[in-house]
């Protein structure tokens, strides 16, 4: 039997490219074979929200001129610090407000949902182009550049230009293996064609440069600078402080294809996450947590059965408030599908973000918009925890009933005994006593016979502009109606009446399944949550001084990526340059600077392309490998008649792929001013 470690990682590289990745793939050769297709995701219906609820806004309705005024108000106070995006080709966010208003007026309702859903979009495209990470740990002005470095490192980086150096310490003495870290960069733009294929992680031990497993994730464009979430996996012995070689700038780089033990299946935000330790299965309707797997020689399953409450049941409950005197219960477990979520798949975490207002039991009877839940799952390779962060935000004051942001539900007698952790950070089993009730930072169960477990940590757990501290309460219990286990949190004071308009409610938690005994693993689990409490220190630094390079293993570059290429890599990208989207008749644009290419891989003769579309309403990504060239067939080509025009190339994979979406971040220079953005 495997027992727990808490650092270890399944993670492994591996090289093979030919490993298929997500979505549809075409193959093209010179005797022109046909395109075959399988179904990609269908994009989830936008419908169902209230006519206003996504600004959280009620309109009073009585009288025309009433109603226009509200609108101006709104709209002055509200939308008009945005970038008037109105053009020949689109319409603002600002116009379609009055539109809507307009429709509201005249009880038009199917014209109010079609602009209520246009102006979502532009919302969305806001998002994209104005959402602010914060600051980034390092800047797009730190960098060195790769021929500075000494020569036995620039031999083993060939290829790429330039390198940023990111600094780990560890404070609190405690060893990590494999510890998951996030950190945010910025670059400056002219330097790096995609992060996403660029980036490459290396640790700096004793002078020896070693590739590090990394994911890159929410890659944006911010005037001159691009900006993107790095995770990579990171040791320490305890009180070190370690230093990660970033480096980017390589026109010719592939996608990495790193391997893992986590695995995912499914589709949107239904899907079912597996690693070392566990399986997750998330609900195809709601995105909640609704069973896992423990991977132990009997493979304990976590459920939570019946009928629930009319709603699929799960094993994670929050969030949910109860209306003004205790009308109705409103929760995310309701939701017919997930109103708004966001999902990030890579070999290192998997996350998967849900947000929205709660639903009524008799939606959309009732649909008040007074308070946004936000919940996403961490799930991470060769760990037994997965994180879970929730923000509970009143866009209006409102006086709940109650309200809850954590609670799980467990049917059967899977556990014997109780644990939970008090404000001494020392793990104890049995009752929670009254004086600690309101002062819980974990809750859990163990079977003293078969020694599963689960156990949630608290790490953090705080309000901004409550008036009051948050309870931490939620003690757990045994027998829930006499069916299973439970624990619930109720975290606002009783004395806290109503909750004020911009109040949001903060959570960070952790959940962990290891075999758990009392005698043997107390402080296994003491120590862990020390670990998840005090994570590596992030920041930019630069190379350490006197150091000495030494020769390291292999090389940085796969085959292909250090201009080595049998097929110039050039080449490809300037003939899929000639390839347009003559659906946008006048921009003459090339599918390159549209940034639907996201990667060229050469083996041999045989060139793989991996292609994104706009969006799934054009869900036929082979148009462009036999059709583009139908309305500008004097200026375009076919994907297919470009690549193997150039010399050498014998056979052309195209493999789409719907991960991650395509958005105006991808766009080139050349491609904005073509859309004249």
């Amino acid at each position: 039997m495997k027992k727990f470690n808490p650092s270890k990682s399944a993670l492994k590289m591996h090289d093979d490219s030919s490993e298929k990745g997500i979505g549809e793939v075409t193959e093209i050769t010179n005797a022109g074979s046909e395109p075959q297709f399988t179904d990609g995701m269908k994009r989830r219906k936008f419908l169902g929200m209230g006519l206003l609820g996504f600004a959280g806004l009620t309109l009073p309705l009585s009288s025309n001129a009433e109603a226009q005024n509200s609108i101006e108000n709104f709209v002055k106070e509200s939308i008009a610090p945005f970038a008037d995006k109105t053009t020949s080709q689109t319409d603002s966010i600002q116009e379609k407000i009055q539109l809507l208003q307009e429709a509201l007026v005249k009880k038009d309702y199917r014209t109010a949902r079609a602009i209520t859903n246009s102006i979502r979009i532009s919302e969305i495209q806001a998002q994209a182009e104005e959402e602010n990470f914060g600051t980034p740990h390092v800047s797009a002005s730190q960098f060195g550049t790769v021929e500075s470095l000494p020569a036995v490192w620039k031999n083993w980086a060939k290829g790429w230009k330039y390198y940023k150096v990111v600094s780990l310490e560890e404070k609190i003495g405690t060893p990590r293996k494999a510890e998951p870290v996030e950190v945010l960069l910025s670059f400056q733009s002219t330097q790096t064609a995609s992060l996403a294929r660029e980036i490459r992680v290396a640790e700096i031990n004793n002078g020896v440069l070693t590739e590090v497993i990394s994911q890159v994730f929410s890659e944006v464009r911010r005037g001159a600078e691009k900006i993107c979430k790095l995770l990579f996996l990171a040791d320490n012995q305890g009180k070190e402080k370690r230093q990660y070689i970033v480096f980017y700038g390589n026109p010719d780089a592939e996608l990495p294809n790193y391997q893992s033990d986590l695995k995912v299946t499914g589709e949107g935000y239904g899907l079912d996450i597996e690693n070392e330790f566990f399986t997750a299965i998330l609900s195809k309707q709601t995105g909640q947590l609704a069973r896992m797997i423990l991977k132990r020689e009997h493979g304990l399953e976590i459920y939570s059965g019946g009928q629930g409450h009319g709603e699929p049941a799960g094993i994670d409950w929050a969030h949910d408030y109860v209306s003004e005197e205790g009308f109705q219960k409103m929760r995310i477990s309701l939701w017919d599908e997930c109103p708004d979520f966001e999902v990030v798949k890579g070999p290192i975490c998997t996350i998967i973000r849900r947000w929205g207002f709660p639903y009524s039991p008799v939606h959309p009877l009732f649909s008040p918009a007074r308070m946004i839940m936000d919940i996403e799952y961490r799930f991470y390779a060769g760990l037994p925890y997965f994180h879970k962060f929730g923000h509970m935000t009143a866009v209006k004051q409102f006086s709940p009933a109650a309200l809850r942001d954590d609670e799980w539900v467990i049917t059967g007698q899977s556990f014997t005994d109780m644990l939970w952790m008090g404000p001494d950070e020392k793990l104890k089993t049995g009752n929670v006593p009254a004086e600690l009730s309101d002062k819980l930072w974990g809750i859990g169960f163990f079977n003293k016979d078969t020694k599963d477990s689960f156990f949630g940590f608290f790490l953090e757990h705080h309000a901004e502009g409550l008036g009051a501290e948050l309870a931490h309460n939620g003690s757990p219990n045994l027998h829930y109606q006499w069916h299973g286990q439970i624990w619930s949190r109720y975290p606002v004071p009783k004395t806290i009446k109503t909750i004020p308009k911009g109040a949001v409610l903060h959570q960070k938690n952790a959940y962990v399944t290891i075999p758990f005994t009392l005698k043997d693993d107390t402080t296994k689990i003491e120590n862990l949550r020390q670990e998840l409490l005090n994570p590596l220190s992030r920041s930019g630094a630069v190379l350490p001084a006197g150091i000495v390079a030494k020769e390291s293993p292999r090389r940085l570059a796969r085959a292909s990526e250090a201009q080595d290429s049998p097929i110039n890599k050039a080449l490809l990208w300037e003939a899929l340059g000639l390839v347009k989207d003559p659906q946008l008749y006048k921009a003459d644009i090339s599918i390159v600077d549209l940034g639907l290419v996201y990667d060229i891989a050469v083996r041999g003769s045989v060139v793989k392309v991996t292609l994104a579309m706009p969006h799934r309403g054009r869900p036929l990504g082979a148009y462009f490998t036999h059709s583009s060239n139908v309305v500008h067939s004097s200026v375009s080509k076919t994907m297919m008649d470009a690549l193997y025009a150039v010399p050498g190339v014998k056979k052309v994979i195209m493999e789409q792929t719907w991960y991650p979406l395509w958005s105006v971040n991808l766009l080139t220079d050349a491609g904005r001013k073509k859309l004249k953005l």
